[in-house]
């Protein structure tokens, strides 16, 4: 699972940023000033930073000094303008600079392109002896490949990255189905069924009574 740090000191933004990088999948650690940032990004492995300029204690900039950008790449998200300010950030060994505002959509392309070119993505799922390559639209079970249909895959997928949380049938047609989709709520059923058949997970993807399903971690 790819996981980013979100450096920034308007808790508003915080939240507005954890939620953006969910929807790609990305877990996220949130810090609030720059001296925690260095202490969370020397202490843990990220795979990308989304990092502030104007912060207390050490300011982005400063940040950069002490941290080891060709292990952790860094976008700067900032409302600083100036080309100078810019090239600074590039210079220290950012990898992007993106100014404020910005739309949500962009932010995760850049994100993409960064993972990319660094060989990291979210494209790998594992769970227990299961292993999805989601560009690939493969999925192994110890090893051997397991035939879905494209529906199932999808669905599979979707609780793979939901761990742990109850998901209505009516969220799991919107995110497979998508939202104009009129069928019945059963089909949902007949997928689950399916998938824990032919993936053996009778006894993790379980039944929320008048509710939904959950995939429950491997302990």
């Amino acid at each position: 699972m790819i996981r980013l740090l979100i450096v920034e000191d308007d808790k508003n933004i915080v939240k507005m940023l954890e939620a953006t990088v969910s929807i790609a999948g990305y877990e996220s650690d949130s810090c609030y000033d720059g001296k925690t940032a260095i202490q969370k990004i020397n202490e843990n492995d990220y795979d990308l930073v989304l990092l502030d300029v104007m912060l207390p204690n050490f300011n982005g900039f400063q940040v950069m000094e002490h941290i080891d950008t060709e292990k952790t790449p860094v976008i700067f998200l900032t409302a600083l303008q100036d080309v100078t300010d810019k090239v600074k950030g590039l210079k220290l060994g950012a990898e992007d600079y993106i100014v404020k505002p910005f739309e949500a959509v962009e932010l995760l392309a850049r994100i993409e392109v960064i993972l990319r070119r660094r060989h990291k993505n979210n494209n790998i799922i594992k769970y227990g002896d299961i292993t999805v390559d989601i560009s690939r639209h493969i999925i192994k079970k110890q090893g051997i490949e397991i035939q879905l249909t494209p529906k199932e895959f999808e669905l599979t997928v979707f609780f793979m990255q939901n761990l742990d949380i109850a998901l209505t049938r009516e969220r799991l047609i919107s995110a497979v189905w998508g939202y104009e989709y009129m069928g019945e709520t059963r089909t949902v059923d007949t997928h689950v069924q399916q998938i824990r058949k032919k993936l053996d997970l009778q006894d993790s993807l379980i039944t929320v009574p008048k509710l939904g399903y959950r995939l429950e971690s491997k302990s």
